[in-house]
């Protein structure tokens, strides 16, 4: 059987928009997350057209998102959601080679900013 590449979308913001925003609520959350809670799930692309970015994680703007309760309600509804799409998630405790980090709450106090969404919608020609 052959496997499709995956569905491309649009930008959500402005590289430079996301740029700013990124630092905005990454400064408020500087942190050490190092045994803090992540998803890990099977590497799947970052929706954004053209990036190459592919993601291990539950991430926000190429962020590993973290909390600090491994019992989150937020943590399990988003390891649950990635079970539903299949990314065979994993929670985990977070380490620093994983990538830079970021709160679940600073970054949904923040407004939620990701890089790219998936396009719902099939392209006209």
């Amino acid at each position: 059987m052959e496997r499709e590449a995956p569905e491309r979308g649009t930008l959500d913001v402005l590289d430079e928009d996301l740029a700013s925003e990124e630092e905005l609520w990454r400064e408020d959350d500087a942190g050490d997350h190092a045994g803090w809670w992540c998803v890990r799930t099977n590497p799947f692309p970052c929706p954004a057209d053209g990036c190459t970015f592919v993601a291990e994680f539950m991430t926000a703007a190429h962020l590993v998102l973290v909390w600090q309760e491994r019992d989150d309600p937020n943590l399990l509804w988003h390891a649950n959601r990635a079970k539903q799409v299949g990314r065979n998630p994993r929670v985990v405790s977070y380490e620093l080679g994983y990538g830079p980090s970021a709160s679940y709450y600073a970054w949904e106090a923040a407004g939620r900013p990701v890089h790219g969404i998936k396009n719902e919608r099939p392209v006209s020609s």
